[in-house]
């Protein structure tokens, strides 16, 4: 068996590497020029200089200029690798199958989903029953000429008589609402505008809650969102008569949501100030004079109120619970005291959701999913058998469902759609795709591997089967870290181009994440940050080491949280990857709290203002800050977008600008700036386009002619 192995080693080797390498483009003799400034700041009596602070202004020529330039000289490099539009086209290809999401009903119809294959945006569909005419409903890709203009969001009526429906422009997490009769489609009042992070959860059908924050004076893309408050809006009133129902200008909330339980009997309320933790409220409607009770005072646990039997309230929490437990408590005496278990924690992180008058728990083990289903009361009714090994998700319904429809997906097993019986616990496949690839030819593999203070961390390695651990495969290192975020394993055709062309997507579970509960999360934040790039970098000389890769032929990637895991990771071993790849990362950590909602993610990072050693450890990693005089750092393509309203562009800006300055020899330093794009592509074609250059970029810079341009040689 070995032999053969080592022959088709031999054999993939030979045919990546066996075209000689592309022209190389010219080299980048010059960068645009980046301004500097004499800004400085001081901390603790420590100045620190700000050289690009005017790229913190998104409205000015200057930055509008420089975006410019930037881009011309990113996409002229781009242009000039000979195998970038055969990358497209591949990707083109792998996308372009029928996607279906899972169906829903509401009032007499079900709605869905659906992708022909490549449209920018999924259209939403109807039906009357299952055996109905099939009707488009919501058509996106109608929303705008150039498809930037998505669907953020779409709310029924308990009725399905009324519909409101959330629009995003060019990727911003500002978004309208637009409020309709979902029977003949018949718009019931003027467009409801400057939304932000906020679902509509109606009451009846006459009108509806929603969040949002008072609309900033300056930029709408950077301005910094302090007080989100929660307002009830009757239908074809105007915004100016919508009753405030919870925010405190004295004692702001960063994020607040409110919800009906199914019987729109309670109204609850969630209210914090960080993106961990929550103060949970609760109001008895039926009562006409009942008032708001508070459930939750603090902001030191997660609290969730997932379901109710008339009084009976079912709380998912992590209060004395690291991995979550679901507990129950009368409305009478809603506080934390009276709570008493109804699904214990297990050693196991647990999301739980009703459907069908049952309890389903979603299980988190070693990051695969397991479901079991209990009744209202805690009684096991059985472990729901599921397709394999992977990530399900979806085990929701109402009331006097007798079914559900769940999702099932792993890296190469396209998501799927099953109905379940919640009677008989019975599942059958509901909708397959077709994909443009053969899931026998490669494996996936979990491994444990060692960090720096001896913590085992998951990871997962996929790649084609027969591949040779010779040191010179392409490997993709793809993480997070942060936030509680777990990252289970799922499909992704834009993926599989990396895989069948001799790649090795790996996927390490690092901390920060929530993939082994709150304490994992927590040895991942503040003074404990460096864990999380400690993790990646053990990843990577994993990976290393078993000679899946070497340092020659490793490319690090990630997004948001993840592009500063990429800044803080080649800052501090520049040597270990030859391509970095950080998208829309948070790379000044001394003024991220200064922009839109970035003070709520005090809770995993600190701030510098918070002490001296606060601000000495964020510093010391921060990716702006870390960078160093006269240093060979990898070939780097940054990755932003001009509507990024969450985490600014300034942020990739300012570490572009830095890292070009201070990097010496050849390795390009490219900043690609998307437009009408926000925190992700805002739809599918840019997702494309981003994604073909990334791998082009890493191919080319690697040395590598990927199998596919070996087609047309």
């Amino acid at each position: 068996m070995r032999h053969s192995l080592s022959i088709s080693s031999i054999l993939l080797t030979a045919i990546v590497m066996s075209c000689s390498n592309p022209p190389k483009p010219e080299a980048i003799s010059q960068y645009p020029v980046s301004a500097k400034v004499d800004t400085v700041d001081k901390y603790f009596g420590v100045v620190v200089p700000d050289p690009y602070r005017w790229m913190e202004n998104d409205t000015t020529k200057q930055v509008a200029d420089w975006v410019t330039s930037q881009n011309d000289i990113t996409f002229g490099f781009l242009e000039k690798i000979p195998y970038r539009e055969q990358i497209k086209k591949r990707l083109e290809a792998l996308n372009d199958y029928e996607k279906v999401g899972s169906p829903v009903k509401r009032g007499e119809y079900i709605y869905f989903y659906k992708n022909e294959g490549l449209q920018n945006h999924s259209v939403m569909f109807r039906k009357k029953g299952e055996q109905g005419a099939v009707e488009v409903f919501l058509d996106p890709n109608t929303f705008s000429k150039d498809g930037t203009t998505r669907l953020a969001g779409v709310s029924f009526s308990k009725d399905g008589s009324r519909v409101a429906y959330q629009i995003s422009k060019g990727g911003a997490d500002w978004t309208e609402a637009i409020i309709m009769n979902s029977i003949d489609k018949t718009i019931l009042e003027d467009t409801i505008r400057d939304i932000k992070f906020s679902g509509i959860t109606w009451r009846g059908n006459e009108g509806f809650y929603f969040s949002t924050y008072e609309k900033p004076k300056g930029s709408q893309l950077t301005a910094k969102t302090n007080n989100h408050k929660l307002y009830y809006h009757k239908v074809a009133t105007p915004r100016s008569e919508d009753k405030l129902i919870f925010g405190d200008d004295k004692n702001p909330r960063r994020y607040v949501g409110g919800g009906l339980t199914e019987d729109e009997r309670f109204l609850i309320i969630s209210a914090a100030t960080s993106t961990t933790g929550n103060e949970l409220y609760i109001q008895d409607l039926n009562d006409p004079k009942g008032k708001l009770v508070t459930i939750v005072n603090h902001f030191e646990n997660e609290n969730n109120i997932i379901g109710n039997e008339g009084s009976r309230l079912l709380i998912q929490t992590n209060l004395n619970a690291p991995n979550n437990r679901v507990v129950e408590v009368d409305f009478a005496m809603p506080n934390a005291e009276n709570w008493k278990d109804v699904i214990p924690e297990t050693e196991n992180v647990l999301s739980a959701s009703t459907g069908g008058g049952y309890l389903f728990a979603d299980y988190t083990v070693d990051v695969n999913t397991q479901v079991k289903q209990f009744d209202l009361k805690g009684k096991l009714i059985r472990a729901v058998a599921l397709p394999g090994i992977g990530s399900a998700g979806g085990f929701g319904a109402e009331e006097n469902d007798k079914e559900l429809y769940y999702s099932f997906t792993s890296f190469t097993y396209p998501t799927t759609i099953y109905q379940y019986d919640i009677v008989t616990g019975t599942s059958s496949l509901y909708y397959q795709p077709k994909v443009d690839f053969h899931p026998d030819d490669y494996e996936t593999k979990q491994v444990f591997y060692t960090s720096k203070d001896g913590t085992k961390v998951p990871m997962f390695i996929v790649h084609k089967k027969g591949i040779g651990l010779n040191g010179t495969n392409p490997t993709w290192l793809y993480a997070y870290g942060g936030f509680g975020v777990s990252l289970t394993p799922g499909f992704s055709p834009s993926r599989i181009a990396w895989l069948e062309n001799g790649g090795i997507y790996a996927q390490p579970n690092l901390r920060g994440g929530g993939e082994y509960g709150e304490k994992w999360h927590l040895a991942g934040t503040k003074t404990s940050k460096q864990n999380v790039f400690d993790d990646f970098i053990a990843a990577a000389e994993y990976m290393i080491a078993e000679k899946y890769t070497s340092s020659n032929y490793l490319a690090i990637s990630g997004g948001s949280n993840g592009g500063l895991l990429v800044g803080a990771t080649m800052t501090q071993r520049p040597e270990l990857m030859k391509v970095a790849l950080p998208a829309v990362g948070v790379m000044d950590m001394l003024r991220y709290h200064k922009f839109t909602a970035g003070a709520g993610w005090a809770y995993d990072y600190g701030t510098a203002d918070d002490s001296k050693e606060m601000f000495e450890y964020l510093k010391k990693y921060s990716p702006v800050h870390a960078l160093k005089e006269n240093t060979t750092y990898p070939a780097t393509m940054v990755t932003t977008a001009d509507h990024d309203d969450r985490v600014v562009p300034a942020h990739s800006f300012k570490f572009a600008a830095t890292l070009q300055d201070k990097n010496i020899g050849s390795n390009p330093v490219l900043i690609r700036i998307d437009t009408k794009s926000g925190h992700g592509a805002s739809n599918l074609s840019k997702a494309i386009e981003s994604m073909a250059d990334q791998y082009a970029f890493t191919w080319y810079n690697m040395g590598i002619v990927p199998p596919l341009a070996k087609k047309d040689m």
